[in-house]
């Protein structure tokens, strides 16, 4: 249907549209209009990717010099791909309806997933298909090859580097596996194709990383325009993913390896200073000119790309003391000797980042200015030295780059060592932390560069506190509810069992044998009555464990299993795999599943448990963080102390979050149903559930609040019996489901939708 949204005419390729899809556009064009950022959290299953897109192509090809492209970030790649799917439909509905769009939308992806080489793509270790490739593709080994026949490179990157620069890829979509498919055909190398069209695709898609993570966004995003939307999709989590990227971890089997580099690293120089002194001699000199000059980077070298230093650091020349190989050696070796030292402690350290540079001062006489150069002063050398596998540097490269980070930033960082694991507190493993504590800190450039970037997700609730924590002032904050023909949610919080002990996952009744029974009691209750499958989360894989063990002993598991086949999530990805395989597998078949799984583990993001797959979804207590970490608790005491963040209102929301995203796998559309279990009496307070997502909210009446087990199988058998009731597209039909007559009569009701 053609939809005209605040008059701009969106081609949008279904039949009928949500409700809440078309206030979705309403105020995602506000903020491209007003050519500012936007935070939108949009219920789980009512189409947010299609809107998206939808609105965002119309926009592009309405006002082009407004908007030219869109970067479309996600976090997985089955979550990419559905994007893909999403864009092709679009694409083929305009042309269906006589609009030729000229239009290149592709995915931008790791080597990995790309890499078509006979040989290369065999490996499954993403590392070590960078390093086979760079082993084939870098400039030196080219060279050796013109000399030499016998040394290997990829001929698929020689066909790209000799014709496929010069060509476009013809308009259209293109997923991983057309990329693939583009680049056998033509003989050209996928990945480098891919990252050479990104410059002038109108629609890229890929990771949060490709933007987030400066050790990749400054090689690969750098040339995109400023006039470009940039939209993170299932971002309730992207302030971690912001720590994440700009954080250090350094332990003695790092500290080790890199010993053995700086080895590796002085041989090599000696041997080049006798075979071939004037290739140092031309880099020395071009480190006299400045970084800019001596790091006009290949795009072969992403591996070692410039971790975060800023354009003015770039241009300034490098500090005389490591221009020379043999001194910038001699430096990282004293500088590794101050690392080991500093890990040789039997107590717990917490410093800034100004005290750590003073005390590497004071120790080795090592200045701040030539830390800053570290990273980059590496990378140089390993080029200039023609070291092909450049994986095996990577513990040295994370010893650069700490360097790097802690003399460049003061502000939004903290180092911590640890001479002991938490999970071993009596093993010797010492650890230095260099944490971010400000998520701020790594999407500020994406946020000064772009003009618009949409944040959108299913879970953002409470919508306020994103602002805080990113440090940016949103043009438009909007929550949408849900339109519905019928209840086909049905949020429940109980917090009882029927012997009346309360239900709660709170640390001093974690022991309790009646807390656990009760659990267990509930889900076999709720077994007996829901078919197919349920998935149970726990707070933690510790507290799942200790749970299990007690059902045993207790009976319970004997009791489930007579019900449904049980299957548990564990920290071993692959186990978890064939788990979820199996489980899939046994609703299909219609033996029905439990599956006992983790929040913030492997399936509770973007496993989707749709219809059959999920009708019950259990939340065993409230999935706060571990609050005994060190790295939390510094970063509790910044967001406190720099941006007025109580500790227990970050600490809620952070759970809160996790929670709802945990239920959310429940349902996935409008034609779906499921049933949401919150088990624990705190979710029944205000200050929890407020934080609650408002289209989950909208069905938690108060008399679904602090219910007994009984009262929570009873209620959901009445509602079973209901959504078992036939039910089919026209019941919908002007209410949770709109025509383009029914959207143009109603419009000024529908984008009441909005709830600010």
């Amino acid at each position: 249907m053609k939809v005209i949204v605040d008059g701009l005419p969106v081609y949008f390729p279904y039949e009928y549209i949500y409700p809440e899809q078309y206030a979705y556009m309403t105020e995602l064009k506000k903020a491209i209009d007003a050519k500012g950022h936007c935070l939108l959290e949009m219920p789980s299953g009512t189409g947010k990717t299609t809107t998206l897109l939808s609105l965002i192509v119309a926009y592009m090809c309405e006002y082009p010099h407004h908007l030219c492209k869109l970067i479309y970030c996600s976090r997985t790649i089955p979550e990419i791909e559905k994007v893909v799917e999403e864009l092709r439909k679009l694409y083929d509905y305009y042309k269906e309806h006589g609009k030729e769009l000229e239009l290149l939308g592709l995915v931008l992806s790791s080597r990995k997933n790309l890499c078509v080489h006979p040989q290369v793509s065999k490996e499954r270790d993403g590392k070590i298909v960078d390093g086979r490739c760079h082993s084939l593709t870098t400039s030196y080994i080219r060279e050796r090859h013109q000399a030499d026949k016998t040394v290997p490179v990829c001929t698929f990157y020689e066909n790209f580097d000799e014709f496929g620069r010069e060509l476009a890829i013809p308009s259209g979509i293109y997923s991983l596996d057309d990329l693939k498919q583009y680049g056998l055909k033509n003989r050209f190398c996928p990945y480098f194709l891919a990252r050479s069209a990104i410059n002038y695709a109108n629609i890229v898609i890929y990771s949060y990383h490709y933007l987030l993570d400066p050790k990749i966004a400054d090689v690969v995003s750098k040339e995109i325009a400023r006039n470009s939307i940039v939209v993170f999709d299932e971002a309730h989590n992207i302030d971690n993913v912001c720590i994440e990227s700009m954080s250090v971890k350094i332990n003695r089997k790092i500290i080790d390896r890199s010993a053995t580099n700086i080895q590796v690293l002085e041989k090599t120089v000696s041997e080049m200073k006798e075979a071939n002194a004037s290739n140092l001699r031309e880099e020395y000199l071009k480190l006299v000119q400045g970084l800019k000059d001596a790091s006009v980077r290949r795009e072969t070298d992403v591996v070692l790309a410039n971790p975060v230093l800023p354009d003015q650091i770039l241009k300034e020349v490098v500090p005389g003391n490591i221009r020379t190989a043999e001194h910038f050696v001699g430096f990282l070796k004293r500088f590794l000797e101050y690392l080991k030292t500093r890990l040789k402690t039997q107590h717990v350290v917490h410093e800034s980042p100004a005290a750590f540079l003073k005390d590497v001062a004071a120790k080795v006489c090592i200045e701040r200015k030539p830390l800053r150069f570290c990273a980059e002063r590496l990378a140089s050398l390993l080029r200039t030295l023609e070291i092909s596998d450049q994986n095996d540097f990577s513990p040295l490269v994370l010893v650069t780059h700490l360097a790097t980070l802690v003399s460049t930033y003061t502000k939004g960082f903290t180092i911590i060592i640890e001479p002991f694991e938490d999970k071993a507190p009596t093993v010797s493993n010492p650890i230095l932390h260099f944490s971010c504590l400000d998520a701020s800190i790594a999407v500020k450039p994406v946020f000064e560069r772009f003009q618009t970037v949409v944040i959108t997700s299913g879970t953002l609730s409470p919508l306020d506190m994103f602002p805080k924590i990113l440090d940016f002032q949103p043009v438009v904050l909007s929550s949408f509810t849900m339109t519905l023909a019928r209840p086909c949610l049905l949020p429940m919080i109980v917090s009882k069992g029927s012997d009346q002990v309360a239900m709660t996952s709170r640390y001093e009744s974690r022991e309790d044998i009646a807390v656990v029974r009760n659990y267990g009691q509930l889900l076999v209750e709720v077994c007996s009555i829901v078919p197919d499958g349920v998935v149970c989360f726990f707070t933690s894989y510790l507290y799942l464990e200790s749970v299990v063990a007690s059902w045993y002993d207790q009976g319970v598991i004997d009791s489930l299993q007579r019900k449904k086949l049980l299957f548990i999530e564990t920290q071993d990805a692959a186990e978890t795999s064939l788990a979820l395989f199996n489980y899939i597998k046994a609703c299909e078949i219609g033996r029905g599943a439990v599956l006992l799984s983790v929040a913030r583990g492997k399936v509770s993001e973007g496993v989707d448990f749709d219809h059959h797959l999920g009708r019950a979804v259990l939340m065993f207590g409230i999935p706060y963080v571990y609050t005994q970490s060190r790295i939390l608790r510094a970063r509790l005491d910044y967001l406190r102390d720099n941006f007025q963040i109580r500790e227990n209102d970050f600490l809620t929301f952070d759970a809160m979050r996790h929670a709802a995203q945990c239920v959310g796998r429940a349902l996935r559309g409008k034609t779906d149903y499921g049933i949401m279990i919150f088990a624990d009496k705190r979710f029944g307070r205000a200050d929890k559930r407020s934080k609650l997502p408002k289209w989950i909210q909208e069905y938690l009446s108060d008399d679904l609040c602090h219910l007994s087990t009984e009262e929570a199988v009873q209620i959901a058998k009445k509602w079973l019996r209901q959504m078992a009731q036939p039910f089919c597209r026209e019941d919908q039909l002007g209410t949770a489901l709109l025509t383009l007559e029914q959207l143009e009569a109603r419009k000024d009701i529908y984008e009441s939708v909005t709830q600010r």
